[in-house]
Formats: structure tokens, sequence, C-alpha cells
């Protein structure tokens, strides 16, 4: 298919997933009053602009998929003037952009159901969700249990946070020093696929740096070709046993690069590391 073609298809794509979204929506939806009747089911195009704020013929153009340009901001006002969730407001910026909005745009993410089920279901196995800065999303009973997620303040719920400025499960990880450097490795792995500009990420960085001193020092080293998105070894925190474990990822997400961390018992010698 040529470009010009697959160019079309997305523009018709983009005006057919506005369409039908905004005839989804009656006045009483957004808080308008239902004057008169209507021939067709739905919110006006007026309705929909005086929603989002934005020039009517603007809008009318962008919902008709003329060939102009449309900001990140427009692009979210529209988004919450038709009541999109967070994987209907990505799928607006693919057909809008060709990229996801920046992950500030988003309510603090969210699983569904169906997933916190199949962690529930892994009983013995610890199992949380992440996303591209290391939030800690979601999480199962027996990771609860390893790493305490639902007793720590939510903007300490961050992974790498978690390992480079708690005290408390620093010395609980016997090979801390290696397990850092690895999980730091990874962690610069999935940044680079990030806004540079991304304030979230920025200002937990700069916060690292601040809080450790080691995070501060091996966030600019050379990388060691070692990752890992999980801790290999912790103590347990009922008897101080030594855990040791492997990992897998399951993508849960991969326009919200939401990432399920699945902790395995037993580390064979020499295994490999999870990779980029």
């Amino acid at each position: 298919m040529t470009p010009g073609r697959t160019l079309d298809r997305t523009r018709q794509e983009l005006s057919e997933f506005l369409q039908l979204h905004r005839r989804k929506l009656g006045p009483a939806d957004v808080g308008l009053p239902a004057i008169g009747r209507r021939r067709t089911p739905g919110l006006r195009r007026e309705e929909v602009a005086a929603l989002a704020g934005v020039g009517l013929t603007w809008y009318t153009w962008f919902e008709q998929g003329r060939d102009i340009g449309v900001s990140e901001s427009f692009l979210l006002r529209v988004a919450k003037a038709l009541r999109l969730d967070d994987a209907e407001c990505c799928h607006l910026f693919l057909l809008a952009h060709g990229r996801p909005p920046p992950a500030q745009a988003y309510q603090w993410p969210s699983v569904s159901p169906l997933i916190q089920q199949l962690m529930d279901d892994l009983r013995e196995r610890p199992a949380y969700v992440i996303n591209l800065r290391w939030d800690v999303i979601a999480w199962n009973q027996a990771a609860d249990r390893l790493f305490g997620f639902a007793s720590r303040a939510l903007q300490e719920r961050n992974f790498i946070r978690m390992v480079f400025a708690t005290p408390e499960l620093r010395t609980r990880l016997p090979e801390w020093r290696e397990d850092a450097r690895r999980l730091l490795a990874h962690f610069r792995c999935d940044l680079a696929v990030a806004p540079r500009d991304d304030p979230a990420i920025a200002a937990l960085t700069d916060e690292l740096q601040r809080l450790s001193a080691d995070f501060r020092l091996w966030w600019t080293a050379p990388d060691t070709g070692d990752y890992s998105r999980g801790v290999r070894a912790i103590l347990s925190p009922e008897d101080a046993a030594r855990l040791d474990f492997q990992h897998e990822i399951l993508t849960v997400d991969e326009h919200r690069h939401l990432r399920m961390v699945v902790y395995f018992s037993g580390q064979p010698a020499g295994a490999a590391g999870d990779g980029c």
C-alpha cells in the first residue's frame, strides 16, 4: 500500500472514530439541556467544540479528516469532551499523531479486572504491573507480602525508587549492589522509548539523584549490558530466609507501556539477564 493511501485510510478511521464517540453521547451525558428534537443521535459538532474549547471550524475539519495539524492540548481537550477513557484517548492520539499521548495525560493508570484476577490466581508467585516510569500500578498478595506495596504512599510506590531510596528494602536485598545496577540498566533501557521532555520521568530521576549517591554515580555510567526488571534475591519479611527468583515479563498494554513482572522461585547458576 502506498503512503498516500495509508494516510487517507488513517484520516478516514479518525473521522469515523470521532463521529462514533460523538454519537454515543447525549446532551444529558455532558450536562447540556436537551432542547428540541434531534434528527440524528448524539451531540452536535458545535457542542463538542464548545465543550472542548476549540473552534467549530477547526473541529469540523478535524472530524472530517482534513490534513490539518493539531496540538496535544487540542487532542486532550477533545478526548475530555467526548468522555474518552485512557485506551480510547490513546487510540485518538495514534490516529491523529501516530504515537500515544504523553504519560502525564493519563489519570493514574489501572489494569482491567481480568488482569488483576490473573495476578490473584498466581497465589504463590509474586506479580506486579509497572508502567514506563516503573510506578507499581497493581499487584497480587504474594507481591504485597514481599514488597509491602499497599502500605506505601502513592508517590513512593515506584519500584526503582523503592530499591534506591528505601533503606528498609535495601537491607533485605543480600545482593543489593548487583540487583540495583541490573535494575537501573533496564530502567534506562525502558526510558529510551520515553519522550525526552516527560516531566514525570525527569522529576523521578532528579529526585533519585538527590536521594541516592549510588543512583547519582551509576545514572551516567556506561551500560553494563546486564539487565533485570526484578530483584534476584530478597530476604523474606517473615523469617529473613533468602529467596531467589527468576522473572518473566508479560505485556499488559503496549500503548500505555504496562508490563507484568512475574517472579518464579529458583535461580540457576549462570542464568542470563532479562535483556533490554
